[in-house]
């Protein structure tokens, strides 16, 4: 367990020195976690060494969610205010997002 952690947020620490040493804007753990799918995909961390944390945090996952859906609750007022070009960038987002899947999804399967 002390060791699935270390490598973790070892990952995690990784990021944020890269962030901190390069001055980049982009999220640290979202650098921390593509270094640990290289690492895995690389060999240099095996997949036993982490599979009990990563299967714990994902069977609990849900409960990362209750902060933010609780702060939510403070922006009533300007999510009331705004809640139609909300919906409308949600929406158009999804289907961009699911239009443009599907066309590179058909472009990968003709070029295999």
């Amino acid at each position: 367990m002390i060791r699935q952690c270390a490598i973790l947020f070892g990952c995690l620490a990784l990021g944020e020195l890269i962030v901190f040493l390069t001055g980049i804007k982009f999220p640290s753990s979202i650098i921390g976690m593509l270094l640990l799918t290289l690492f895995l995909k690389l060999g240099w961390i095996k997949l036993q060494w982490v599979q009990g944390m990563s299967d714990f945090l994902i069977a609990n996952l849900g409960f990362f969610f209750i902060p933010p859906g609780v702060a939510l609750m403070l922006y009533f007022d300007i999510i009331e205010a705004q809640f139609w070009p909300i919906v409308v960038a949600s929406t158009v987002s999804t289907l961009l997002v699911l239009v443009v899947t599907g066309w590179i999804h058909q472009l990968v399967r003709k070029i295999k």
